[in-house]
C-alpha cells in the first residue's frame, strides 16, 4: 500500500535507505546535490506490507542548476527510489516512480532530474539525458545517467551546477 512518505517516522526511512544503500550513501554526488535541503512532502512516497510496515520509499528534492550569471533554473530532484532488499523485484519502486510523475505532473511541477539508468528510467517514464551536457555536478557522477525530465513538454537544457535551491515554496 502506498502512503504519503510524511506519515512514517524518520528513523523508519533511515533504516530502510542504509538496507538499501548501505551505510556509505551520505558522500554519494545526490546528496551534495540536494544538501541540507528538506524534501518535499507532495511529492514523497511510502510503499507498506500487509503488515503496515515500511519496504519502500521515494523522496523528491528542490534543487537547481545555478547558472554562471547566479540565476537558478529550479528543478526536482527525484531520488532516491530505495526498496527493501527482501521486497525488490515486486514493481514498489515502479510505482512509486509512477506516483512521482502523476503527482509533478498533476501540480505543473519544476522539471524532474535524477541519477539513474538511462534505460530504465528512460524506457518506463521518458527521463533523459538529451538536455544535461551543460550540467555539473559536486561529485562524482557519469554524465549518461544525469537524467531530466519536463512534465509540460519544454525542453530542460542549460548550462551550471547542480546544487540546492536558494529559495523553494513551502
Amino acid at each position: 500500500m502506498m502512503v504519503p512518505l510524511e506519515s512514517q517516522p524518520a528513523d523508519a526511512i533511515e533504516r530502510l535507505l542504509d538496507a538499501a544503500f548501505g551505510l556509505g550513501r551520505h558522500g554519494r554526488t545526490a546528496y551534495l546535490i540536494r544538501d541540507a535541503m528538506p524534501w518535499l512532502p507532495a511529492l514523497s512516497f511510502a510503499m507498506l506490507d500487509e503488515d503496515g510496515e515500511l519496504i519502500g520509499s521515494l523522496q523528491s528534492w528542490p534543487v537547481a542548476l545555478t547558472r554562471a550569471d547566479g540565476t537558478q533554473l529550479p528543478l526536482i530532484m527525484v531520488g532516491p527510489v530505495a526498496v527493501d532488499p527482501a521486497h525488490q523485484s515486486g514493481g514498489h519502486g515502479r510505482a512509486m516512480m509512477d506516483a512521482v510523475i502523476a503527482a509533478a505532473r498533476a501540480q505543473a511541477t519544476e522539471p524532474l532530474m535524477m541519477i539513474g539508468d538511462p534505460e530504465y528510467y528512460g524506457r518506463f517514464w521518458g527521463f533523459s539525458a538529451e538536455g544535461t551536457g551543460g550540467w555539473a555536478a559536486p561529485g562524482p557522477f557519469e554524465p549518461r545517467r544525469l537524467l531530466a525530465l519536463s512534465v509540460d513538454g519544454r525542453p530542460v537544457d542549460g548550462m551550471g551546477m547542480l546544487g540546492p535551491r536558494i529559495a523553494w515554496p513551502a
